[in-house]
């Protein structure tokens, strides 16, 4: 392939490779000259012209394949344009010549071909350049065009379409004759030229005025016929067409309209041509109510679906603004549509009318207008609805004159109401929260006109009313319960109204419906008042025979909604449900008799509707409850189940003996006893299988059913991936809606909310707008086919064999179309019970089932019927996956093989060969390995089968199948299976599209399956590669969009496996351009391929994207500079076809995606748009801050334009004038350049949410970034030294000024991303300093602004979610302490007060809007704020009183010119909360106590209050909890800093609380308190009540603390641990935990599981925190235990029992002893901080004994448990001591090795500290005096002492810390001071000889600083101490050691100069102390100073030298007044 890339074609390397691979050799060379010409230099190409133009012409006859031709024409167009142009007469006169040739054989066909390729694209790239010889050309085409075959016409067609293109109007002299000859082709047989003609067509009538002027009725005329019988593609094509030519005769183009003067035609022309082609058609062709099955489907269906595009295409080249200005006629024109007797002659007709006017109008308002008019739009929406209504009213009311045509004008309105009221639902839906004003202002009345509907005639009308209210009260939740209200209320008084009955009902039931939408939902008692409305109402439904049915329907109908609330609403109302359930049907069998003997049929009427609707409520109940259905109530619901079974034998008898119309209502009860039985266990109901089966066999095979209708499921039960033979993927287009009505089967896409009207309140299956239910009869054969499929598996074997015999025989008995529907049915039932075995992994069953059901799939492989086929196939690999017996697989696929051999016809050979594929698909590669060989090359032959394309398109379908299920099997198969993909790609005609998407499919298989292989470098390896590569760029160069697609998501594997040879530069712009595709599977793939590029290289894909926005700008002006008659960039055709040229403007790619969210209602769709900016973001925002947030900002400053807020800076009057201006220019400009520069619609509420989640996640990136984001001064001098560096502190107004116009929006989703925002800005940005104003911080001058985004959300109407998002901002804004005045903190602080009001109030004190959970989280919102801040309050009271006061000023004046101070007194924020304290604290307990009860296990559920708690109700208990476990936290933090600042003084007495809370809370505190309601309570003392206390907050403590769940934030955990300490202060507190000892270690052991689960630091420090709170409580207790004694038995201290733990024996036991629990703990922590501590780390084998540097955090903790750990011994008794001591001094003595390391600034590290206070701690321990332990006791200190000392030797890696030293000095002095000699001599006889030693070494290593001078200096005192000490006998020994030590130290003179401080000092200590000790011990001095002379001699040198120095001080100083000579005098004499 390498040898392909060069200018001229290699000629050489051609000839070489053999004949096969040469057509891939040429196309990989066009393909690289194609990139090349571009780039090349120009005089290159002129050299090498002659002979590139001699191989490209030289090609055109070597009959080349079609992706072949097409960029063999691109590149000779592209050679000339860009080299010399001389020869292309010569060329393009040669093309003519091969196309006029007379060989029609098909061997030169491609050649023929090529030509007309070139010709098109010589004329498309150099246009007038070539004007002269044009006409000529065209009558060539033109010529051949009427003989040509259809390839040929498609292909001349295409050419003709490029050669208008290029020449613009300059071609006007042909524009007749191409029209005259392409306008009969537009009913050609063949698709692909239809779609041909339509696209040249769409070019011509840019230029020739004629088409939509004089020919305007024709062309029209001429697309409805194009219509008939018409494809996809044909329709999307021609709808263009056909829509472009309206448009363009109403509105011309400017440049056109200058030229001639035109008539234009009028708006009503247009639209009543568009109707014609709507209401076209024969009538009557459909005999039986659309029940017949479609075989060829009917004329008019096509055309209408195909002009119902038009209509959108027409509106949207329009745009917009002309949608706005002219919609009030649109509206009535298509509504005008639906209500004509032509488009509803039969209903199902009516419902697709009704089907295609809501796809108009969808398509239109939904997409093309912005906010503001789609709120005008609803509104004309409204005017329209009411207007038919007074009609409707007018004609009811004047129901006795007997007018017919008035009657008729009622069924006509109803469907017009149903496309309005949708409309109207669905635009309200999606305007959501931002729709308020339509319900707000009056003079709409939108509520009272759609109520109005509710008592419409027709059942339609009502049900799309009651839809229409449930989508208002969706969008906007605060409406629901008062609609819920009206609708009792008006069901109530309007009760005799058989309408109003049945309207109100369906509002409810709709309304109930939504709220599992609405997360706020309903009061509870709503409930309890729909179950009474529906009792009444089928309690009174016999009363009144003229109400009977309605009343029967609306009861259960509302009882089947109320169901959908779920089990917390429903659970209280089950018995009454059970009891109403059972009394419908007959109790016994004689029951049954009885009845079938009474009653008429009207009675019998009611009675089946009613039993219908309870078994529709059961199965509500089923479906919405599964919690409830124990095995006693699914018992208790099989009575009445069975009872209807039973019943259903009998049904055939009543019907025949009143009459068929009660077939319907029997159908209907079929119906809900199949759905409720596929949702129950198939246990339940074995007992009854046989009659059961017996009636779902009927049912689909249409025993008893003379019409053939078919189920609708076979597609759905078929294989996703079976698409491409089904064309299902058109459920896949943006025209789903209405390509529905063109598929075969029975009613598809006649889905009508009338069919059903439970579907109103059950969820909507995802991707649908609204519900619609297939007809009755349709949905009868679903469910059973359903069920069937559920019981299958559990019946015998022998009725499975006598079923599927049965179904063999039904498919006999019937013939022709009939014989179809029963299969069909058969065929789904056979798949659905697969499936259910499969599902349940059991088996078929013996042989003779297997036969049996072999001998029917197998019959059926052979069938005409496509769709028959591909479920036989199915079922086949189904049946092989069931069976799973190898010599199962062997004979089917043999069966297969056979079949395939010897078969011609294309029947059996699709069909078989699908069957391969899916034997492979379900049995997977290994099962099916044996078979791969034959199964492969069987379909690699069948695919080179040119004659026919099914075949091809089956056998390569099957053959990816087989390629992905076989995986890494498949790898010997890769080189032939690529080779025939390739050769197929570059000669199989386009327009087979089926078969390339197939070899798209089979490409992406294998790129798959080679994987990660494709990195390779290897030989076969890259030569897969560029074969994948070349069948990528042939697809992606396809005309059509699923190939596109295909090429696309091969791309993507690639990328994957080898992303280095994806060539980015290409393929990203490409994908931008297909953003905008008309194609929704397009769109999908590209923006699935960018979700995945931008994971990885986000920078490469924006950078490339923005490149095709340059390139763009410059193709525009160079094609106005060399054509300036070319229609140019302004003309309008480019505004219209905006969405299908990519956009790209400086906003770059992430601008167009933003703009795509706005479109696109997609969800997979939106929800890869969404990814793909997350991962865009995540890796660009920080480096291109402004960007992203100016990105933001613009999407987010369309709320302001919405939102009536005025902006920030109360900057109103420029913004108005600005928008003055943009008006008059506005007006003046053309529509076309307003469409260019603006986008088309202002950003929707949702991408608005989403701009606003960006910006959070934009600061949380630079969180991670850089400190500078974070810090102005930083920030700013960083961007002196680079202006490119950008931080987010610089864009701190915008951030605000975005999150307050979020927080300011209607739509409430964007208020709480705006308070989010808000908050997370307050957060990060609190502490930032303001530069400039020193003590202030930055965002102080924004409290404004912070105040007024809060504001409104704290309004009465506000949704309780956003006041408690409001009130957890309100807590950081004042916590957060930016604000330091009062008042103006005040302003937040307020909106606080008032809600507190508002919790105060109690329960059911408001109007209830909102489920009563929404109310508890509001009020815990409320107190967790007010906690937050107390908290805050109190934590900057306590720092102000540990602060040194500020000196108070003398003198009154001198504070004046002081100036104000601005440091608030630091009580300021208590002295705000203090006045709230009293009420706080009650309901804080109130909070806590809820919480404690909430938690409580599952089995302890009888214990709670049964009226629920202070916040919470009893039924949203489940709810409330979540809202507990959010706000707990700080609230338990708050309870014990009051309770700890109050001192546990402050009693509640009973009755206070009594008073301060209503009745319901009496009864609850009362029950609480475990007294009887009633008897007055007996106030407690104050110690019980702190008791209570005490352990409500210990308990919630520890059993949150035992298992807090990861995904916990860790505020909680710390704000537990803070509770816990501050409570641990109080001493009420300490006592009441030491008391109890095993609460003190339950704590402990609690707080060890804490930390095993916890890492963080901060954490592990608080833990420490509470541990030493314990022990010191510990010790207190025990401390005044001690002295009580001592008090109490002085005499008797010998025999007083030993106190601590440990007693007598020294033993602690784990779980009882505190200490024990405590050194557990202490121990865990340690360890993990320094591993080297544990003996098990340090011996393994992996473990590395490099000391590592304690990060400042580990410091802290170290030192905090070394602490802990010396407190412990004083807890112990003496034997409990010489227990634990060991360890103890083990472990400092080891942390202080490990610590006390020198640093570089000398600070002694936390630990080391620590470590030594410990050890004196222990050491002065007073407990262990006692005799039996004394000896133990010094052993251990002694040891300990010495190890220190030893670890400071100087061979130790680095000696220790001198300060350690020198404390240890110290601590030794104090040991041997001790007054006890019997205590101090062990000492002083095991350490001294160390501690000279140490000394001695000095001499060698002098110290370097103050630190190591002092440990010397230490030593030497102990040393003196020591001499001191001796016996005068031993004097002279002891001075013997201390004498020389000390001399050595002298320094001699040159020495002295050059020495460091210390040294010198030490020097000078040195003498001092000789001369100290010279008198001290006159005697012995002399003694040591004589025996060594030379010891003498430097003494006296040192002596002398210092004499000398300070005579020169002294000559300089004037002479001190004490002379200081004779004190050394004195010294000397002594020699």
């Amino acid at each position: 392939m390498e040898l392909a890339h060069s200018l001229l074609l290699n000629e050489e390397a051609l000839a070489q490779i053999t004949e096969a691979k040469r057509p891939v050799f040429i196309f990989e060379w066009l393909r690289f000259l194609d990139k090349v010409l571009v780039a090349a230099n120009k005089t290159d190409v002129k050299e090498k012209q002659k002979k590139l133009v001699e191989q490209l012409t030289g090609l055109i006859s070597s009959s080349p394949g079609p992706p072949t031709r097409k960029l063999l024409a691109k590149n000779l167009a592209a050679l000339y344009s860009i080299g010399d142009t001389f020869t292309v007469f010569q060329t393009l006169d040669k093309c003519n010549d091969i196309i006029k040739s007379k060989d029609d054989t098909a061997a030169y066909l491609p050649t023929k071909l090529a030509a007309v390729a070139c010709v098109g694209a010589f004329y498309e790239k150099m246009g007038r350049m070539l004007g002269s010889s044009f006409p000529e050309t065209v009558n060539n085409l033109l010529k051949s065009l009427k003989s040509a075959e259809s390839q040929g016409r498609s292909e001349i067609l295409m050419s003709l379409q490029k050669v208008l293109n290029g020449l613009g109007g300059a071609a006007a002299s042909c524009h007749r004759d191409i029209y005259k000859n392409a306008r009969s082709l537009l009913t050609d047989r063949s698709m692909a030229v239809r779609c041909a003609v339509a696209k040249c067509l769409l070019e011509l009538q840019n230029e020739a005025v004629f088409m939509w002027t004089a020919e305007l009725e024709n062309v029209a005329t001429l697309c409805f016929k194009a219509l008939e019988n018409s494809n996809y593609g044909v329709r999307v094509a021609v709808s263009k067409l056909l829509g472009t030519v309206m448009a363009t005769a109403l509105i011309p183009k400017q440049a056109t309209v200058m030229r001639q003067n035109v008539k234009r035609a009028t708006l009503e022309e247009v639209l009543e041509l568009m109707a014609t082609g709507f209401l076209r058609g024969g009538s009557g062709f459909l005999k039986s109510g659309g029940e017949m099955l479609k075989v060829g489907g009917s004329v008019n269906r096509e055309v209408r679906v195909g002009v119902t595009q038009a209509y959108v295409v027409f509106v949207t080249t329009l745009g917009g603004q002309w949608l706005e200005r002219n919609f009030a006629t649109f509206l009535s024109h298509v509504l005008d549509l639906v209500s004509h007797p032509r488009a509803t002659q039969t209903h199902v007709e009516a419902v697709y009318s009704r089907r295609c006017v809501s796809f108009i109008l969808r398509a239109t308002v939904g997409s093309l207008l912005g906010e503001k008019a789609q709120i005008a739009a609803a509104k004309d929406i409204c005017q329209a609805i009411g207007k038919q209504m007074k009609a409707v009213e007018a004609v009811v009311n004047d129901a006795n004159s007997e007018n017919k045509s008035g009657a008729a004008d009622v069924a006509a309105s109803q469907h017009v109401m149903v496309c309005a009221l949708q409309e109207l639902g669905s635009l309200v839906q999606s305007l959501n929260a931002t729709a308020s004003p339509l319900i707000q202002e009056p003079s709409i009345g939108l509520l009272e006109t759609v109520t109005s509907v509710l008592l419409h005639p027709s059942m339609a009308a009502r049900l799309a009313a009651a839809w229409c209210l449930r989508c208002v009260a969706v969008a906007l939740p605060f409406q629901l319960t008062p609609f819920l209200d009206r609708c009792a209320e008006r069901l109530n008084n309007l009760k005799t109204s058989p309408e109003a009955v049945s309207g109100y009902s369906f509002a409810m039931a709709a309304l109930l419906g939504g709220v599992h939408q609405c997360p706020l939902g309903i009061p509870h008692a709503k409930g309890k008042m729909v179950v009474s409305i529906a009792e009444d109402l089928l309690r009174t439904a016999a009363q009144n025979s003229r109400l009977s049915l309605q009343r029967t329907q609306a009861g259960w109908l509302l009882l089947g909604a109320l169901m959908t609330l779920g089990p917390s609403v429903v659970r209280y109302h089950l018995p009454k449900m059970l009891l109403l359930w059972r009394n419908v049907f007959p109790r016994s069998l004689k029951e049954l008799e009885a009845e079938k003997a009474r009653g008429d049929s009207f009675t019998w009427q009611v009675t089946l509707e009613g039993r219908a609707g309870a078994l529709c409520a059961m199965r509500s109940f089923v479906a919405h409850c599964p919690e409830l259905l124990t095995e006693d109530v699914i018992r208790k619901l099989m009575t009445p189940i069975e009872c209807a079974m039973t019943m259903m034998s009998h049904i055939p008898s009543v019907i025949k003996a009143h009459g068929a119309h009660l077939k319907a209502s029997a159908a209907m009860v079929r119906l809900r006893l199949y759905d409720i039985l596929a949702l129950l266990p198939p246990k339940t109901y074995e007992g009854s299988f046989n009659a059961l089966l017996r009636e779902l066999v009927a049912e689909f095979t249409l025993t008893d059913n003379s019409a053939n209708t078919t189920t609708s499921l076979l597609r759905s039960l078929c294989h996703y991936d079976d698409s491409v033979l089904l064309g299902s993927w058109l459920q896949e287009t943006d025209h789903k809606s209405i390509e529905d009505q063109l598929q075969p089967n029975s009613a598809s896409g006649s889905g009508a909310l009338e069919h059903d009207p439970s579907s109103i309140y059950l969820r909507i299956p995802a991707g649908e707008a609204v519900p619609g239910p297939l007809p009755l009869g349709v949905s009868v054969i679903d469910a059973s086919v359903a069920l069937f499929g559920v019981v299958f598996p559990h019946v015998s074997y022998k009725h499975r064999l006598q079923m599927l015999d049965h179904f063999a025989e039904c498919v006999k008995q019937a013939k022709g179309v009939r014989q179809q529907a029963v299969q069909l049915n058969i065929f789904t039932a056979v798949l659905s019970a697969l499936k259910g075995l499969a599902e349940n992994k059991s088996t078929l069953g013996p042989e003779e089932v297997r036969k049996s059901a072999l001998t029917l799939v197998m019959g059926a492989l052979d069938n005409p019927n496509p769709i028959l086929r591909c479920a036989a196939g199915e079922a086949l690999g189904r049946m092989a996956q069931v069976v799973g017996e190898a010599s199962f697989i062997a004979r089917m696929a043999q069966y297969s093989f056979d079949k395939l051999k010897s078969a011609r016809d294309v029947v059996s050979r699709t069909g078989h060969s699908l069957a391969l594929g899916c034997l492979h698909r379900y049995v997977g590669g290994i099962g099916s390995g044996q078979h791969l060989k034959t199964s492969v090359s069987i379909l690699l032959a069948l695919a080179q089968d040119g004659t026919s394309p099914e075949v091809q398109t089956w056998s390569l379908h099957s053959l990816a199948l087989i390629v992905d299920s076989s995986g890494p099997m498949y790898r010997g198969y890769v080189e032939p299976t690529l080779s025939l993909v390739l050769t197929l790609l570059l000669t199989v005609p386009p327009s087979h599209t089926e078969v390339h998407q197939c070899l798209g499919r089979c490409l992406g298989a294998i790129i798959t399956t080679v994987g990660p292989e494709l990195q390779g470098n290897g030989a076969t390896i890259s030569t897969i590669r560029s074969s994948c590569l070349v069948g990528c760029a042939i697809t992606q160069d396809h005309s059509d969009s699923l190939v596109q697609a295909a090429a696309i998501s091969c791309l993507q594997q690639l990328h994957m496996f080898a992303p280095r040879h994806v060539n980015l530069s290409s393929l990203v712009p490409s994908l931008c351009v297909h953003l905008c595709s008309s194609h929704l599977l397009l769109r999908r793939a590209a923006v699935a391929c960018l979700r995945q590029l931008a994971q990885r290289e986000a920078a490469e894909v924006c950078e490339y994207a923005m490149s095709l926005a340059k390139n763009a700008g410059d193709k525009e002006n160079n094609g106005i500079n060399m054509n300036p008659f070319a229609p140019g960039a302004g003309s309008r055709r480019d505004a219209h076809s905006r969405h299908q040229g990519v956009n790209i403007t400086e906003t770059g790619l992430e601008g167009v995606l933003f703009g795509m969210l706005d479109r696109e209602t997609d969800r997979k769709l939106c929800s890869d748009i969404h990814d793909t900016l997350g991962h865009m973001l995540s890796s660009l925002a920080v480096e291109n801050l402004s960007h992203w947030l100016m990105l933001c900002k613009d999407v987010l400053a369309a709320s302001s334009d919405m939102s009536t807020a005025a902006p920030l800076g109360g900057g109103k009057d420029d913004e108005s004038e600005k928008k003055d201006e943009m008006d008059d220019d506005t007006m003046f400009t053309t529509l076309g350049e307003e469409d260019k520069s603006k986008p088309s619609v202002a950003p929707r509420w949702a991408t608005r949410v989403f701009a606003a989640d960006c910006l959070c996640r934009v600061i949380m990136l630079c969180e991670n970034a850089n400190k500078a984001h974070f810090d102005l001064a930083l920030a700013r001098s960083a961007r002196l030294q680079n202006p490119k560096n950008d931080f987010l502190v610089l864009h701190l107004s915008d951030l605000i000024r975005m999150a307050f116009m979020a927080a300011t929006d209607h739509s409430n989703q964007l208020r709480m991303a705006g308070l989010q925002a808000l908050e997370d800005i307050i957060k990060k940005f609190a502490s930032v300093p303001e530069p400039e104003f020193p003590g202030h911080v930055i965002l102080e001058q924004y409290q404004a602004n912070v105040g007024a985004a809060l504001r409104p959300a704290f309004s009465q109407d506000t949704p309780s979610d956003i006041t408690a998002k409001a009130c957890q901002v309100c807590s950081a804004w004042i916590g957060s302490g930016v604000v330091s005045d009062l008042n103006d903190l005040r302003r937040v602080h307020n909106l606080l007060v008032s809600s507190l009001d508002k919790v105060q109030a109690g329960k059911g004190s408001s109007s209830q809007l909102y489920r009563e959970s929404a109310t508890t989280m509001e009020k815990l919102a409320v107190l967790k704020a007010w906690a937050e801040v107390y908290v805050v309050a109190m934590k900057i009271k306590k720092e102000a009183e540990t602060k040194p006061k500020h000196v108070l000023k003398s003198s009154e004046e001198d504070e004046d010119d002081f100036g104000t101070i601005d440091e608030l007194p630091p009580d300021s924020l208590i002295t705000l909360v203090q006045p709230e304290l009293p009420a706080l604290s009650r309901l804080w307990l109130a909070a806590l106590k809820d919480y404690a009860l909430l938690t409580l296990p599952a089995e302890f559920a009888t214990q709670l209050p049964p009226d629920g708690g202070a916040f919470y109700t009893p039924e949203t208990i489940d709810t409330a909890r979540l809202h507990y476990r959010n706000s707990w936290a700080p609230i338990l933090h708050a309870v014990a800093l009051w309770l700890n600042s109050t001192g546990f003084n402050a009693s509640e007495s009973a009755e206070e609380t009594a008073a301060a809370m209503p009745n319901s809370q009496k009864r609850a505190t009362s029950i609480m308190l475990n007294q009887t309601p009633g008897t007055p309570p007996t106030p407690k003392s104050l110690p019980e009540i702190n008791k209570d206390r005490m352990h409500l907050i210990l308990g919630v403590s520890i059993q949150f603390l035992c298992s807090p769940r990861p995904e916990e934030p860790v505020e909680h955990v710390t704000s537990c641990l803070q509770a816990l300490h501050t409570l641990l202060d109080s001493p009420c507190a300490r006592i009441h935990i030491a008391e109890d000892q095993l609460l003190g270690v339950e704590l402990l052991s609690v707080l060890h599981r804490l930390l095993l689960t916890w890492d963080p630091p901060s954490v592990q420090l608080l833990v420490t925190g509470v541990v030493q709170q314990i022990v010191r409580a510990a010790q207190d207790y025990l401390q005044e235990k001690r002295n009580t004694l001592n008090e109490d038995d002085t005499e008797e201290k010998e025999n007083a029992p030993a106190l601590g733990e440990g007693g007598e024996s020294g033993g602690l036991v784990p779980g009882k002893s505190l200490v024990f629990a405590a050194m557990e703990l202490l121990m865990f922590i340690l360890v993990r901080h320094m591993p080297h501590l544990s003996s098990k780390v340090s011996d393994s084998p992996s473990h590395i004994a490099a000391k590592s540097h304690l990060s400042e955090e580990s410091a802290r903790l170290v030192a905090a448990t070394v602490t802990i750990l010396s407190d412990l011994p004083s807890l112990c008794s003496p034997a409990g001591c010489m227990t634990i001591l060991p360890t103890i001094l083990f472990l400092i003595t080891r942390v202080l090795k490990e610590t006390a390391v020198k640093s570089a600034d000398n600070q002694v590290p936390p630990p080391v500290s620590a470590a030594l206070q410990g050890i004196k701690t222990i050491v002065t321990l007073p407990t262990v005096r006692s005799d039996e332990t004394q000896k133990q006791w010094t052993g251990l200190i002694r040891s300990t002492l010495a190890s220190i000392l030893e670890y400071s030797q100087p061979e130790a890696s680095k000696p220790i810390l001198d300060e350690v030293q020198a404390k240890c000095y110290q601590l030794l002095l104090s040991v041997f001071q001790h007054t006890n000699r019997a205590l101090s001599t062990p000492y002083i006889h095991s350490l001294a000889p160390i501690m000279v030693e140490k000394l001695k070494a000095v001499e060698r290593s002098r110290p370097n600083n103050n630190l190591e001078l002092l440990a010397v200096q230490e030593g030497i005192k102990v040393l003196e101490t020591l001499v001191a000490l001796g016996e005068e006998q031993n004097r002279v020994q002891l001075l013997a050691l201390l004498v020389p030590t000390l001399i050595s130290y002298l320094l001699n003179e040159n020495a002295f100069a050059s020495a460091c401080t210390a040294s010198k000092d030490l020097h000078e200590f040195a003498l001092q102390n000789l001369m100290h000790i010279g008198p001290l011990y006159p005697h012995a001095f002399k003694t040591v100073m004589g025996a060594a002379p030379e010891l003498k001699t430097r003494l006296e040198t040192a002596v002398r030298a210092s004499q000398a120095s300070k005579a020169k001080a002294a000559a300089r100083q004037p002479p001190p007044t004490v002379h200081s000579t004779p004190t050394i005098k004195l010294k000397t004499s002594f020699f």
